[in-house]
């Protein structure tokens, strides 16, 4: 099996803006609008790495999704996410992130997370190996 643990990758930051609309009543981020910014470091990761030519042919599904909440983000907040590869395996890899917040001094970690993601062709509907162009973006 060819996989890599615990890797510390090329990191991408990538900024979010928050929105009044990302605010819940009790005046934080709504604990689900955190996935559309992992979602969103996902894409700009990728781009940052060399990008995908074809999505339905070699794309990816999110396999699994954990969230570690440890401060809750306030509509004023300036915030990022932080994104790296730390394992690669056959068919899936796995990201890691932290979102940073960015207007205190330090800066806090506010949230970390990790995605498994699988490697899948929409055409043939199954998962397909980790194209070796994509092995070397990871590998960055």
């Amino acid at each position: 099996m060819d996989c890599k643990f615990n890797l510390k990758m090329k990191t991408v930051i990538t900024p979010i803006q928050i929105r009044f609309v990302d605010i819940d009543r009790m005046g934080h981020v709504n604990n689900a609008v955190y996935l559309s910014y992992l979602e969103t470091a996902r894409l700009h990761y990728f781009k940052e790495l060399g990008g995908v030519t074809d999505w339905y042919k070699d794309g990816v599904i999110l396999g699994r999704a954990e969230i570690n909440y440890k401060v809750p983000i306030t509509l004023l907040d300036i915030i990022y996410v932080k994104t790296w590869c730390t394992r690669i395996g056959n068919k899936s890899f796995d990201l890691s992130y932290s979102i940073m917040k960015k207007n205190t001094e330090p800066e806090i970690e506010m949230v970390n997370s990790l995605s498994v993601l699988v490697c899948y062709d929409y055409g043939l509907k199954k998962s397909i190996e980790i194209p070796e162009l994509w092995r070397k973006w990871l590998n960055q």
